[in-house]
């Protein structure tokens, strides 16, 4: 069975970094994509970062030239750097892999970002 495990989170002042990383258990082959999505209370979650298998990247508009995702193919594991954090990005952030272009993927059970002076 295939277990997603973050780590990273925390509590961090405006202005400050933090890097989140998601190493997948259980499974052998290379994700097609990994993902960093985000939820606050009330809000549908949102998709932060993602990076494809060829190492292409997508950021939602927010977080570019901010937050760098990355991924080691070799220990399936993605990270999430994140830099000049600031009061918005404050949610609980959840990691989602995707063994195929098309069809189900899995989620990690999210790690708590606080952004708070």
């Amino acid at each position: 069975q295939v277990q997603l495990v973050e780590s990273g989170g925390g509590l961090v002042q405006p202005g400050g970094s933090l890097r989140l990383s998601c190493a997948a258990r259980g499974y052998s082959g290379k994700f097609y994509r990994m993902a960093w999505f985000r939820q606050t209370t009330g809000s549908q979650r949102e998709l932060v970062a993602s990076i494809a298998r060829d190492g292409s990247t997508v950021y939602t508009d927010s977080v570019k030239g901010r937050f760098t995702i990355s991924r080691d193919n070799a220990q399936n594991t993605v990270y999430l750097q994140m830099e000049s954090l600031n009061i918005e990005d404050t949610a609980f952030y959840y990691c989602n892999f995707a063994p195929w272009a098309a069809g189900g993927s899995y989620w990690g059970r999210g790690t708590q970002v606080t952004v708070s002076s």
